[in-house]
């Protein structure tokens, strides 16, 4: 047998490479460099966990071949089967070798943030409602606070429906009680709702209930649907728009501009009181054709 058929054949199936958000058995995603029939190398990857998550893969060297991404590479995985890239290998060289790491994100490390984005007021449509300043973000980052941050308060009663103020992918919901996986949480806020945005970002609804039970992860919601409701002894519903950060520990956070008329958006101030209102241009800015036709009535 040639020598080359040999060693292709010794390394058909590259040695897979795990990265875990947790230091337990369970992986959420795994990444699999496979060497076809020609040299080439291609690379795939398994999101094993029920929501979007964010790969960044960097190649600490490469040999015989060369990474034609754009840089830094960031992919969206969806949960289950993605097909990555292909690392071809140069003509006339040996076969292709490499080292890589993988960093996973629950955002977009890279998101590209819509500042001007008009984001509903997630209350019932003609209610007049008040906004408060948030002088704290207790709890939400575990027992630390991060540095700088921004966060909108609107004064609510127990019980009232509470909607989605954009586009996005449910990604955890939390009741009471937190279980599972530390490692594995968006944050640590109790009672809370959180979505993951077109752009990237996350928004936290807090002090939220998924009431009988009828958000699902992974399951696509629209502005203006309703997401639950104000947990019980709650006066206060905050919402939180964040992303996580490339090489950094430390999150940035988003001031939104919230609708306030049929023509006008812009940055609530507390103290101040606003009258709701969801308009059906807005509710249909991220929407498809179809989505339209079927959510906006």
């Amino acid at each position: 047998m040639h020598v080359k058929q040999k060693f292709m054949k010794k390394l058909i199936f590259l040695t897979v490479f795990l990265f875990s958000l947790t230091e337990s058995h369970a992986q959420l995603v795994e990444v699999q460099a496979n060497y076809n029939n020609v040299g080439d190398v291609d690379f795939v990857a398994y999101n094993n966990s029920p929501v979007p998550l964010y790969l960044n893969l960097d190649f600490a060297d490469l040999e015989n071949t060369v990474f034609r991404e754009p840089l830094p590479y960031i992919q969206l995985l969806d949960p289950g089967f993605n097909t990555l890239f292909t690392l071809l290998r140069e003509p006339d060289a040996g076969v292709p070798r490499f080292n890589y790491q993988l960093k996973i994100f629950r955002s977009d490390p890279m998101a590209m943030v819509e500042l001007d984005f008009p984001y509903l007021i997630p209350l019932t449509e003609g209610r007049e409602v008040e906004v408060f300043e948030v002088k704290s973000l207790d709890g939400f980052w575990g027992s630390e606070e991060p540095d700088s941050w921004n966060a909108t308060g609107f004064v609510v009663q127990s019980g009232e429906p509470v909607f989605a103020s954009r586009n996005g992918i449910v990604v955890e919901i939390v009741g009471a009680q937190r279980i599972g996986d530390p490692q594995t949480w968006y944050h640590t806020w109790t009672n809370s709702i959180t979505v993951l945005q077109p752009d990237g970002t996350l928004i936290c609804y807090h002090n939220v209930l998924n009431n009988n039970k009828k958000l699902k992860l992974g399951e696509k919601i629209y502005a203006g649907q309703q997401l639950g409701i104000v947990a019980s002894g709650t006066t206060g519903l905050v919402l939180l728009i964040f992303q996580h950060s490339l090489n950094s520990v430390d999150l940035r956070f988003v001031i939104p501009q919230f609708v306030t008329g049929k023509e006008d958006a812009g940055i609530l101030l507390p103290t101040q009181k606003y009258t709701v209102i969801h308009p059906t241009e807005i509710r249909g800015l991220e929407m498809t054709n179809r989505e339209k036709r079927r959510h906006l009535k």
